[in-house]
């Protein structure tokens, strides 16, 4: 089939690589212009690098819907492909191609609609996500649903090693809904409304952390921001980076005094946090502003008199 493929972020490379390995013709990708980096320095976006090195023709369009149609319209696809790409396309971009546009989303729709899906199963403890291929329509994740493959989330597994699979995972489900299609074998399931959920886009702020939430909230809150916005609070007016953390046992030896939520404890070894329903959050990696990424013990080891400080937002 002749594609056009739309993608920006590296999670959207493996499936670009996958509709290229499969033997379909990739007539152009687009993604989002170039913007200026790391001290002003422009740089190309994941997709674009991959698709110079691919030998693909790129496109880049402030807003496709302005730019976009009439020169996309000329490349005679088969259809369009979309992976967080960015923009949303109108109803003219929607009916460009005789197939429409097939889009890869990481989660199991209707559920997690929105621009985060992945930090979101996370944080609220799911146990399996997924990937759905659906046929794009004008409401944000609305389209019919083609396929989906479930995937499990592992106990311990941060938002950023769960990116890296499920992007693997859409790269499969593309090329396998581009076959149902091709073959003529393509059915299309509406979604239930009435399961539909949807969560916000993350800012630099959504990573604070709430010491009034339980530990195991807090626990998988930690693992949802990991790697990016990074979960933080304030040490002494510096933000205070928690990378891993885990819930202190009703087993394990303490010192229960009561402590506020947000107020640190040193029990045995471990640096730890009071938090909601009495409970603790042990502390097993972490970064202070303008220090490296380390261990709770080391961090311990330089830092005395942790045991009662508070900590703040």
């Amino acid at each position: 089939m002749k594609v056009i493929f739309l993608g920006t972020p590296d999670f959207a490379v493996p499936s670009l690589d996958a509709i290229v390995k499969a033997g379909h013709q990739v007539v152009g990708v687009v993604t989002q212009p170039d913007r200026a980096r790391n001290r002003g320095v422009v740089s190309f976006c994941p997709v674009k690098q991959r698709a110079v090195e691919l030998g693909l023709k790129v496109f880049q369009y402030e807003k496709i819907r302005l730019e976009g149609a009439d020169e996309l319209a000329s490349l005679s696809a088969d259809v369009m492909v979309t992976c967080a790409y960015g923009q949303i396309l109108d109803e003219r971009l929607l009916d460009l191609t005789p197939f429409g546009v097939f889009n890869v989303h990481a989660s199991l729709l209707p559920k997690y609609r929105g621009s985060s899906p992945i930090q979101w199963a996370v944080i609220n403890g799911e146990k399996v996500t997924g990937i759905t291929i659906m046929k794009t329509a004008l409401g944000v994740d609305t389209g019919d649903i083609l396929l989906q493959k479930q995937v499990e989330i592992l106990p311990e597994e941060t938002a950023g090693e769960l990116f890296d699979r499920l992007a693997v995972e859409g790269g499969k489900a593309i090329v396998e809904a581009l076959a149902l299609a091709e073959s003529g074998n393509a059915r299309f399931t509406p979604q239930n409304e009435a399961d539909a959920t949807w969560f916000p886009m993350f800012t630099k702020d959504s990573g604070k952390l709430d010491f009034s939430k339980s530990a195991e909230q807090l626990v998988n809150f930690i693992r949802g921001t990991n790697p990016w916005p990074s979960a933080f609070c304030k040490l002494d007016g510096k933000i205070f980076k928690v990378w891993k953390a885990r819930k202190l046992g009703d087993n394990e030896p303490s010192n229960r005094r009561y402590y506020m939520q947000g107020e640190m404890a040193t029990f045995f070894g471990k640096l730890c946090i009071a938090c909601g329903n009495c409970e603790f959050l042990v502390l097993q990696e972490v970064q202070l502003e303008g220090g490296k990424r380390m261990t709770a013990e080391e961090f311990m080891r330089g830092h005395a008199d942790l045991n009662g400080v508070q900590l703040s937002q």
